[in-house]
């Protein structure tokens, strides 16, 4: 019987989207100045979290610097520390950064994953590259069977579950918009959705997701976990 690291080899070890590879072969290359004596992951990147989970988030792909240098998602970049900081203030984490894979950070009844795991140039993979990734998230998801609430972080994580329920045979009709905040009960003992802005430098940046808004979507998929 296959188990969770065995999985998270066969996503390290993916070859599926050759456009993905050589992109993150060259990052690994190629590097950033600020990171140049860093040896960079530049391979796919598996999911990170507390296999015992309730809390499902489905992100967007490694950052090009961040996961795909670390080798762990939300890992190295800015991204990573707002998301970390929400989720340590909620209780998720224990610590409020996400700096390198030996930080010491932990999850405590949640798991972080990408609906694409390898980085894709100008962050915009494509569909076909989402479709294919999808295998992951399947396999992954059977080896989490607790989840009870998934957190979409942006439109693409919240589209790739809607097409994993799809590939399922759950039907979704109508099908529900993506919006910060927003909860959607698919009901059967499915897991509850809930939309979430991504936590990217651009929606940071410029006011559009803010610290309190996104400690309020985890304070949301608490409630609903207790509920």
């Amino acid at each position: 019987m296959a188990h969770l690291a065995d999985v998270h080899r066969a996503i390290v070890t993916c070859e599926r989207c050759p456009r993905l590879r050589q992109y993150c072969q060259r990052i690994a290359r190629e590097k950033k100045r600020a990171h140049r004596d860093d040896v960079y992951w530049g391979r796919p990147v598996p999911g990170f979290g507390d296999p015992n989970a309730r809390l499902l988030l489905v992100g967007l792909a490694p950052a090009a610097h961040g996961a795909n240098r670390t080798g762990r998602v939300f890992t190295g970049d800015g991204s990573g520390d707002f998301l970390m900081s929400a989720l340590h203030r909620t209780g998720f984490a224990n610590i409020n950064t996400s700096q390198r894979v030996d930080d010491g950070l932990k999850l405590t009844d949640a798991y972080i994953l990408s609906a694409v795991r390898c980085a894709p140039p100008d962050n915009k993979p494509l569909p076909e590259e989402i479709t294919r990734c999808l295998d992951h998230l399947e396999v992954e998801l059977t080896h989490l069977p607790r989840i009870r609430v998934v957190v979409a972080l942006g439109k693409i994580g919240f589209d790739a579950w809607l097409q994993l329920l799809k590939r399922r045979g759950v039907r979704v009709s109508p099908r529900p918009p993506f919006g910060h905040g927003e909860v959607v009960n698919f009901g059967n003992g499915l897991p509850a959705l809930v939309g979430c802005y991504h936590p990217s430098r651009q929606n940071t940046n410029t006011g559009k997701l803010t610290a309190p808004m996104m400690e309020s979507v985890f304070r949301k998929a608490k409630r609903l976990l207790g509920s």
